[in-house]
C-alpha cells in the first residue's frame, strides 16, 4: 500500500522519511454557549475536551488500522499545545429557538488494512439522534460507493441544541480525533 510522504527531515546527513498515520482515534461532541461567537466555539471545545489542541481539520478518512479508542484514553495521550488532527463538524447559531447539531458517521472496513470513512454533518432543526442517523448513513454511503461491499460496522456520535430565549451564540461540536 502506499502512502503520501508529508516531509523529509535531513539531520546530520540522514535522512528521516515520516509519515504522519493515526495509530489511534476517538469520538467526542460538545455544546457551548456565550454572548461571543469565538466564546462558544471555545465553551464547545471545553464540554468536548479537545480545548488544549491546536486542531487541524483533516479530510473524511479512516486510516487504515487505526484503533478507535475511548476518549480518555485518547486525551492521556495527548499534550497540551500539541497540534491534533481531526476531523470535525461544527454549527452554531444566535437566533433563539433555533436547534444546531453537528455529527459525525463512522463506517469501518472489513479489513482493517484497508481504509474507511468519517463523514460530517451539521444542520439546523434537526434532532440529535436524527442528525446522527444521517451522518451514519452517509459514511457507510462513502464507503459503500467506492468498495461495493457494506461496512464491517458504523456508528455515529451526535450533539444538538436549542439556542435560548436570550439569545447567546451557541456551538455545537463532533469530533474524531487522531493520535499519531
Amino acid at each position: 500500500m502506499r502512502y503520501v510522504l508529508l516531509y523529509t527531515l535531513v539531520e546530520r546527513g540522514v535522512i528521516v522519511k515520516m509519515r504522519l498515520l493515526p495509530k489511534k482515534i476517538f469520538f467526542t461532541a460538545g455544546v457551548g454557549t456565550h454572548k461571543e461567537n469565538l466564546e462558544s466555539f471555545e465553551m464547545a471545545l471545553r464540554d468536548a475536551g479537545i480545548e488544549k489542541y491546536n486542531l487541524v481539520a483533516v479530510s473524511s478518512i479512516l486510516p487504515p488500522n487505526c484503533e478507535i479508542i475511548v476518549k480518555d484514553k485518547g486525551l492521556n495521550e495527548l499534550r497540551p499545545g500539541e497540534i491534533v488532527f481531526c476531523v470535525m463538524s461544527r454549527h452554531a447559531s444566535n437566533e433563539p429557538n433555533r436547534r444546531v447539531s453537528a455529527s459525525l458517521g463512522c463506517a469501518i472496513p472489513k479489513n482493517p488494512n484497508e481504509f474507511g470513512y468519517i463523514s460530517e454533518h451539521h444542520a439546523f432543526g434537526e434532532t440529535t439522534e436524527s442528525s446522527g442517523v444521517y451522518a451514519e448513513k452517509l459514511a457507510s454511503s462513502m464507503y459503500e460507493t467506492w468498495t461495493a461491499s457494506k461496512p464491517k460496522e458504523t456508528f455515529n456520535i451526535a450533539t444538538s441544541e436549542v439556542v435560548g430565549e436570550g439569545g447567546l451564540w451557541t456551538t455545537v461540536v463532533s469530533a474524531a480525533v487522531m493520535v499519531l
